[in-house]
């Protein structure tokens, strides 16, 4: 039971990092049965889009569900343009964008982690990079220089001929070893990428390590607690209107918060250095319901990559 419980607590505590493992494995896994089962090169003028196509467009459709699946970015657009404010300036798509430039970078790298392992296994699997260059005019020109003139139909037909690629490849790297030679070096170029860009949230963070440490488990903790109310609030409410539906009477006053008061705690909050807040649930309390002038809507501009509701917006799943 130790040992069970133990697993649990690791798993809680390293989530974030066994999700991205996950998805890498099962895209990894998807793209071994796509190149293996579904893939079948055509060897003829069309080895370029078909190749191209498997390579690239699962890429783009894992990252487009990268952003519809991220919690984060459901949280930023949900009710950012209401009708009520559609007459100002400040709803346009562009000035939301930049506002929340920070909180999309973040979530566009999230969103990246399953398209780049699809294309650096292809790369490394080499079926499709293999297909598409032997069909591309330049890779064409570039290998089949100096060679008999027949070159360049045979090399079409590489892909589906190992020995043929033996003999006309000669000195010159072979497609396939192209391709892994491009997939290490797509694969170090994004450790060293996500190195830097980890580096850079810890160097500017605003608070210290142990701080931060005590915000995630404190914003764990509200989330729960929050759930735990509001599935409490919200089941006495509809008891109320049952009855009152049922028995032909008037509701009791009932406190329930506002659209506005939702509005204000919706926003996405930034750990600051300058205030002693932990979310926009502790921020609103403090200040006098939000009504205080230290409550802004531009307060919520994220200056760091990372600090923005990272806790809450996991645990929340909306």
């Amino acid at each position: 039971m130790d040992k069970l419980r133990g697993v649990l607590d690791f798993c809680i505590r390293h989530q974030t990092v066994l999700g991205y493992s996950t998805v890498s494995l099962l895209t990894a896994a998807s793209e071994h049965i796509f190149s293996s089962v579904v893939f079948k090169c055509p060897c003829n003028s069309w080895n370029m889009l078909y190749g191209s196509v498997f390579l690239i467009v699962p890429a783009i459709i894992l990252f487009l569900l990268g952003y519809m699946v991220n919690a984060r970015m459901r949280r930023l657009l949900t009710g950012s343009c209401p009708e009520e404010k559609c007459g100002s300036c400040s709803c346009s798509p562009c000035r939301t964008l930049a506002r929340y430039r920070c909180v999309l970078v973040l979530v566009t790298a999230r969103a990246s982690v399953a398209p780049l392992t699809w294309i650096a296994t292809a790369l490394l699997t080499a079926s499709f990079y293999e297909c598409a260059a032997s069909g591309n005019s330049l890779i064409k020109n570039l290998m089949c220089k100096g060679k008999e003139q027949g070159c360049h139909e045979q090399l079409i037909k590489v892909p589906c001929d190992t020995k043929l690629s033996q003999n006309l490849m000669g000195e010159v790297l072979s497609l396939q070893a192209q391709s892994q030679l491009i997939g290490w070096l797509l694969i170090a170029v994004i450790v060293i990428a996500a190195l830097i860009l980890k580096c850079v949230i810890c160097c500017y963070s605003p608070v210290s390590y142990l701080q931060l440490k005590f915000w995630k488990i404190y914003a764990k903790k509200e989330q729960e607690l929050f759930e735990i109310k509001a599935k409490e609030h919200a089941t006495r409410l509809a008891e109320i209107n049952t009855n009152c539906f049922f028995e032909a009477t008037d509701p009791a006053p009932f406190q329930t918060p506002s659209n506005e008061d939702w509005w204000k705690i919706s926003f996405l909050y930034t750990l600051s250095s300058r205030e002693q807040y932990y979310s926009m649930i502790h921020k609103f309390v403090n200040t006098n319901r939000g009504k205080c002038l230290t409550f802004r809507e531009g307060d919520q501009i994220p200056p760091v990559l990372g600090f923005v509701d990272e806790t809450s917006a996991n645990e929340s799943g909306f």
